[in-house]
């Protein structure tokens, strides 16, 4: 079992940033590639970002690709995702996600793991 919790999340303006966070216990975190999904109100859930064990590879969404980065630090068993540039169609919540297999992933069934989520906002 692999425990995630996110944190980070708010309310911003449009243009603003947020740095969200996933912390993992319970198993060797380098073992698993994370990614991040979200989901908007009325909305199905939505990939966002992924990447590999060893942080060497990234994958992104077209609507965020440019204007997010995710990154880990196995060190601290935690991966995160800088929002920039934020949009109004950004808000969603936030779910981190663990994965593993080897092959980044954009579906939500290649994850094993899922975190409780935290609400991003970006109000206009």
């Amino acid at each position: 079992q692999v425990q995630l919790v996110e944190s980070g999340g708010g309310l911003v303006q449009v243009g603003g940033s947020l740095r969200l966070s996933c912390a993992a216990s319970g198993r060797t975190f380098s073992n698993y590639a994370m990614g991040w999904f979200r989901q908007a109100p009325g909305k199905e859930r939505e990939f966002v970002a992924a990447i590999s064990r060893g942080g060497g590879n990234t994958y992104y969404a077209d609507s965020t690709k440019g204007r997010f980065t995710i990154s880990r630090d196995n060190a601290k068993n935690t991966v995160y995702l800088q929002m920039n540039s934020l949009k109004p169609e950004d808000t969603a919540v936030y779910y981190c996600a663990a994965c593993r297999g080897v092959v980044l992933t954009t579906r939500e069934g290649g994850y094993d793991y899922w975190g409780q989520g935290t609400q991003v906002t970006v109000s206009s």
